[in-house]
């Protein structure tokens, strides 16, 4: 089982629709996917029609880190063949105060170290913090893919991220940076398309587009190529698959 997470320090860029798009992708490639939506405001869980709500599978927070649920009993179905999830929780706000407490009996390795005999991948949509879980979620992916929007702000938090990771002595190696809401009319953007900083020495091939159809995925709640596969957005998120999927990055899925 491979695990991949999408995380960055920065909210509104584009994470989510990301990671929905590339389980859903890895899904219908024919591996057996799950989605772990571990933000709290449970935007994963919004666009696949679970709030969460009522159900007493949903994880909570507290409950977890204490060894007292689980983690097969918080998987629900998304209604897409190979493609499970774990909603959101509320209760999350509160993780890092509960693996504070609790952490050292049981981790995020933990919880999710018996779902290798059901999964092929698990996609962690990561809430946006450098905290404990972070630090957790780093240490037992193997590939952090961190959506930049191509403005020095954004880059800024690429480098708070690498501070962190060097002073938790992480392997850097499997964080990957990609762009993501690229609007080309920007000079800026097209500035560091065209070339991009040193840092981004790991820099993921193409761009996620700025475009209407990621917006739309909150309306139908849908992947973007369930509604407009020939779309550009659709196109992007094709090839962040394909570039981790196959080929030199490949995790051999």
């Amino acid at each position: 089982m491979k695990i991949i997470a999408f995380h960055n320090l920065k909210g509104g860029v584009g994470k989510t629709a990301a990671a929905s798009n590339i389980a859903a992708l890895a899904a219908e490639s024919g591996i057996p996917t799950l989605l772990w939506d571990l933000d709290p405001q449970g935007a994963v869980s919004w666009y696949f029609g679970n709030t969460g709500d009522g159900d007493a599978r949903v994880p909570k927070a507290g409950k977890l880190v204490k060894g007292k649920t689980p983690i097969g009993k918080t998987i629900v179905p998304t209604g897409i063949d190979n493609l499970d999830l774990i909603p959101a929780d509320v209760s999350f706000r509160n993780i890092d105060l509960q693996l504070e407490k609790h952490g050292d009996r049981n981790t995020l390795a933990d919880w999710l170290e018996p779902l290798g005999e059901d999964y092929g991948l698990v996609v962690l949509d990561c809430p946006p913090s450098l905290s404990r879980l972070a630090e957790q979620v780093f240490r037992v992916s193997d590939r952090v893919l961190v959506p930049l929007v191509p403005t020095w702000l954004s880059l800024n938090s690429w480098h708070q991220m690498q501070a962190f990771i060097a002073d938790k002595k992480v392997d850097r190696r499997k964080f990957y940076p990609f762009w993501t809401m690229v609007d080309r009319r920007k000079r800026l953007h097209r500035q560091l398309l065209e070339q991009p900083p040193k840092e981004l020495e790991q820099l993921m091939p193409g761009y996620i587009p700025y475009a209407s159809d990621v917006e739309r995925m909150g309306e139908l709640r849908q992947p973007v190529h369930w509604f407009a596969p020939r779309s550009p957005a659709a196109l992007a998120y094709r090839l962040l698959w394909r570039s981790f999927s196959k080929g030199k990055r490949s995790l051999n899925l």
